[in-house]
């Protein structure tokens, strides 16, 4: 048993620090902060920064992990690869490249075009980029070996994680998805580097999948989608549904005869230009009904974070896809024309609103 002196002691470091973790998470605000390194940018803006994280999302077989590959290669040879600009910082030079579905054999094809996109030859090893095949362990083992190798390896600027649904059991358990999500911003955050994963789409629409694909919207720097053209299979969009930066004009690529992807050259993005919407003040009554139709077709009434994400994927159906603060902003904008309206349970939508209350 221990002694009263003994708890006392104890008592007296954890004291110390508790001290210590409270200087160190405050916030001054005469000291200056660095802005973090910017590491992927496409046409100049930025998608990725040390400290975050970000997601490749699309349909099965949309070329996903072909778009992620893109990025990888452009770290590796510090050119553009399709519309990548990727330049990790000095000390931060090493990629590591987490693959939670494939066999070795699928996996090495993987590693052998980014390596063939960066112009790097494929018969010696490149001790900048660690390629880890983890599809025969269990989720939680996946998550030790991620932390462990993280804790264990320096110089690492760019993490992959090739399928991080595959990092807990349940897609649609929140416990086990904000857990996940606190480890990707906990690894980032401590270790300084940054962590692009990859999720499936539901088939049926083009939400992410489970509770999981819920949080990373919420807390993911940029989410990228990857999809086919329905009118031609063999060419994948890549746009951002979510990104802090300013939007950047989708792109498209296809697979050449090398097995490796190419960028579609004047590629304009299926909707005209001329068509889309530039602001949601500008939306007439019929655009804004359709949006929230959609956005409210499943639940009627929502708090604030579960909004703005029905609000996102229901102006998105409409051709409006916006970042965060863009749909904060047209929250408010609905919410002061009373189209939203805020009760103790949340949001509601008013659907007798008219265009001529709405703007």
């Amino acid at each position: 048993m221990n002694s009263a002196l003994d708890l006392y002691n104890n008592s007296r470091i954890d004291e110390d620090k508790y001290k210590n973790l409270l200087e160190h998470i405050r916030l001054n605000v005469t000291e200056e902060y660095e802005f973090p390194p910017e590491i992927v940018k496409v046409n100049g803006t930025t998608i990725a920064t040390l400290g975050n994280f970000s997601a490749s999302t699309g349909k099965p077989k949309s070329k996903k992990t072909f778009n992620v590959s893109a990025i990888v290669a452009s770290a590796l040879c510090g050119h553009e690869v399709l519309k990548y600009r990727t330049i990790l910082p000095h000390g931060k030079e090493r990629i590591l490249y987490i693959d939670t579905e494939q066999s070795k054999c699928h996996c090495h094809k993987v590693l052998e075009r980014i390596l063939r996109l960066a112009g790097l030859p494929t018969d010696r090893e490149d001790d900048r980029i660690m390629f880890f095949v983890l599809r025969e362990y269990t989720p939680e083992q996946r998550c030790d070996i991620i932390s462990w190798a993280l804790q264990k390896e320096s110089d690492i600027g760019l993490v992959v994680i090739d399928g991080i649904r595959d990092l807990i059991h349940d897609i649609n358990s929140p416990s086990e998805s904000l857990t996940i999500i606190n480890d990707l911003m906990r690894w980032s955050s401590y270790y300084d580097l940054h962590i692009h994963t990859v999720l499936h789409q539901n088939k049926g629409d083009d939400n992410t999948r489970g509770h999981i694909g819920t949080e990373l919207n919420n807390k993911a720097e940029t989410i990228l989608q990857v999809s086919k053209l329905p009118d031609n299979p063999n060419v994948s969009e890549v746009k951002a549904v979510h990104i802090r930066d300013r939007e950047f004009d989708p792109f498209a690529f296809s697979i050449g005869e090398d097995a490796l992807p190419h960028l579609v050259e004047n590629y304009k993005s299926s909707q005209d230009r001329t068509q889309r919407v530039s602001s949601f003040i500008d939306m007439k009554e019929s655009q804004h009904r359709e949006a929230l139709n959609h956005a409210f077709e499943e639940k009627q009434n929502m708090g604030y974070q579960e909004l703005l994400e029905a609000l996102r994927e229901g102006y998105a159906s409409i051709g409006y896809s916006r970042g965060r603060n863009t749909i904060v902003k047209l929250c408010k904008f609905l919410t002061n024309m009373e189209i939203l309206v805020k009760e103790d349970t949340g949001y509601r939508y008013n659907k007798d609103f008219s265009i001529q209350t709405a703007v």
